[in-house]
C-alpha cells in the first residue's frame, strides 16, 4: 500500500490513486510486489535535516530514499523534496508535474535495486524511469 504524507510544506498532491496504481505496475513489472511504502513531501530545509540527521550529507537533494525492502516485497519511505522538484523542473524546461512523477518512479527504482553511482548505472536508470513514465498514462 502506498501512503502519501507531507512535512513542513502545504503542497497538495492529488494524484494519489493513479499513482499508486502505476506504482504497482512499476513493481509488477520488475517482477516485485508493492509492500508499504510511504511518500512524504517536503520542504528543502526537512529534506536536508533528513539528510544530515540519516546519511550524514551536507547538502539539499530532490529524494532520500529509506530501503526496507523484504525478499521480493517493496518496503520503504521516499521522501521528495517539493521545492528542489519545482527548481529541477524549471531547470530542465520540463513541467513540475512530469520532474515529480519522474522522481517518484526514481525512488521506487531504487527500492528495486537500481542505483545511480556509475555512469552506466545513471543511464540505466533514466532509461527505466523514461519507459515507466511513458507507461503512467496507461494506468
Amino acid at each position: 500500500m502506498v501512503s502519501y504524507f507531507t512535512e513542513d510544506t502545504s503542497f497538495a498532491f492529488k494524484e494519489k490513486r493513479l499513482t499508486s496504481r502505476w506504482l504497482k505496475l512499476v513493481a509488477e513489472s520488475e517482477i516485485r510486489r508493492l509492500g508499504d511504502i510511504s511518500v512524504i513531501f517536503c520542504s528543502d530545509n526537512y529534506i536536508l535535516d533528513v539528510n544530515m540527521k540519516y546519511l550524514q550529507h551536507d547538502y539539499f537533494t530532490d529524494i532520500i530514499t529509506f530501503d526496507y525492502c523484504e525478499g521480493d516485497r517493496l518496503n520503504g519511505d521516499l521522501f521528495i523534496s517539493v521545492d528542489s522538484v519545482r527548481e529541477n523542473a524549471s531547470f530542465y524546461g520540463t513541467e513540475f508535474a512530469d520532474e515529480l512523477n519522474r522522481v517518484i518512479v526514481h525512488g521506487l527504482l531504487h527500492l528495486i535495486g537500481y542505483d545511480d553511482h556509475t555512469k552506466e548505472d545513471i543511464a540505466e536508470m533514466r532509461a527505466k524511469e523514461n519507459y515507466y513514465l511513458s507507461l503512467r498514462e496507461l494506468v
